[in-house]
């Protein structure tokens, strides 16, 4: 599916706005014109009666081809005559003639039965918007996430904070420049403020950008959703399972945080096993450790994340605070 019923419909309602809104400004100008010379409207009805005749000339089947002659013959003369009044009065054909956005499909969102590029680029943008309203997306980048808020402090020989970080980065740098539809999964571990959204988010970025379908939310956000359309009927909407099953990328937040049920349990793990059966890529950021997954979920969940996911341990404090306050690992400030 791509892109989740709502975005489908926000796209189409625009195209239709679009379309709308050119016809409804070209037929103004052309009333407006019709004010100032009134001959236009009855030139312009004989071109439209020449039309016709044509089509009854085909339909009577006698002498055709002469009909059609003195017809067309007669439709000539009449749009010169017409193109002659629009410019007297400073009017162009553009200026009495739909303008649409795209001059391909005339903004219906099809060529050919075919979905349009600028469909294709608007179901992109509304996509994007939408991930934006509910996320820091636009501050949530590659370019603008720091290193020099992790500590280079190594202990016992292995990686410091800084060097996890940096692999991490660059392995979601990667990921994000060679995405596909089987990218792959990974899981992102590590306490609160660490920066899991941040790339989670900066990945979504890129995706979308190469027009792929992207779904983000927290888990506690999908929880509600589910809940709530357990017991709707089909006609009455409530798409949400099928889209987090559906979709180019999914990104659930915050894992572990949602309302806890056996039914919300269940789905969850559904969602996560069908998406590794279609191999559809997804991206899961937690605060709990492995053993606390286990915990809330089951065994067979931290299994299935184990054998499929690739796990990324976020290590370092909380560099949300140390923006706000200012300060870096090394005290500079």
């Amino acid at each position: 599916m791509g892109y989740s019923r709502q975005v489908y419909l926000q796209a189409e309602n625009e195209l239709n706005k679009r379309h709308s809104d050119a016809q409804r400004k070209a037929q103004r100008a052309l009333d407006a014109f019709y004010a100032v010379c009134p001959e236009a409207e009855t030139v312009r009805r004989r071109i439209a009666s020449t039309a016709s005749q044509a089509a009854k000339a085909v339909l009577r089947g006698t002498d055709v081809r002469a009909s059609l002659e003195t017809l067309k013959a007669e439709n000539l003369t009449l749009q010169r005559h017409f193109a002659e009044l629009l410019a007297a009065h400073g009017y162009t054909r553009e200026d009495i003639e739909p303008q649409y956005v795209c001059k391909k499909c005339e903004d219906t969102g099809y060529v050919d039965g075919r979905m349009c590029a600028c469909h294709r680029a608007l179901l992109r943008q509304i996509a994007y918007e939408n991930l934006n309203r509910i996320s820091p997306l636009t501050l949530s980048t590659f370019a603008d996430f720091s290193l020099d808020y992790y500590s280079d402090e190594r202990v016992n020989g292995g990686r410091s904070d800084r060097e996890q970080m940096r692999y991490i980065l660059d392995y979601c740098r990667r990921y994000a420049d060679n995405f596909s539809k089987d990218a792959g999964n990974l899981f992102f571990t590590g306490a609160t403020g660490l920066g899991k959204t941040h790339l989670s988010l900066a990945i979504a970025s890129a995706a979308i950008d190469k027009g792929y379908g992207v779904v983000y939310g927290t888990a506690q956000n999908f929880a509600i959703s589910l809940e709530r359309e357990r017991f709707t009927r089909p006609e009455e909407g409530g798409d949400t399972l099928e889209l987090l099953s559906d979709c180019d990328l999914l990104i659930i937040d915050d894992l572990g945080m949602e309302i806890s049920s056996s039914y919300i349990t269940a789905m969850i793990y559904n969602i996560i096993d069908t998406r590794i059966m279609l191999k559809k890529p997804t991206i899961i950021s937690t605060n709990l450790s492995m053993q606390e997954l286990e915990k809330r979920y089951n065994e067979r969940f931290v299994s299935r994340v184990l054998g499929f996911y690739d796990r990324m341990p976020f290590r370092g404090k909380d560099i949300r605070a140390k923006r706000k306050f200012g300060s870096r690992p090394d005290g500079v400030r």
